[in-house]
């Protein structure tokens, strides 16, 4: 019997083959959007997925202007940042913030969905994200997706 056959594989920077995405935001539903995008990011979908390992595929996202919050979470839900100075703290609600970065919110959800930690900013990086329907990496042919496909 070979022992070799029995060994676990684990994905390195060589070994990884990172894909190019394409994900039209139009009409999506916030959360459930980031959340997927997350596991592309992460690689989760991929079977040769390594926890410690960037082999995620790269993500572009279009028609951010026109994501959707369920219920009422559009003018309720609010973002909270602080400037470091006493009385310091500010809030934006999704409207306000759609209207001033439009891609903002969706870059909010998506982050919040990864790590907290190296990894984590590294796959940050690989997403990128359009409030209109056009996007500068036509170059690198990003292959359509559908969220349903992803399981």
């Amino acid at each position: 019997m070979n022992t070799l056959s029995y060994k676990t594989i684990s994905a390195n920077a060589a070994t990884v083959t990172k894909d190019w995405v394409l994900i039209d935001a139009e009409g999506q539903v916030l959360g459930r959007l980031a959340a997927k995008v997350a596991m592309l990011l992460k690689g989760k979908t991929k079977t040769n997925y390594t926890p410690h390992v960037d082999c995620g595929d790269n993500v572009v996202i279009i028609n951010a202007e026109k994501i959707q919050l369920t219920g009422k979470k559009m003018e309720d839900k609010v973002y909270l940042s602080h400037t470091g100075y006493p009385g310091g703290q500010r809030e934006v609600t999704p409207i306000k913030l759609l209207a001033k970065k439009p891609t903002a919110v969706v870059e909010k959800a998506i982050k919040g969905m990864l790590p907290k930690n190296r990894l984590g900013r590294d796959l940050f990086r690989n997403l990128y994200v359009y409030a209109g329907p056009e996007h500068l990496h036509k170059a690198q042919q990003p292959k359509p997706m559908k969220l349903t496909s992803i399981k």
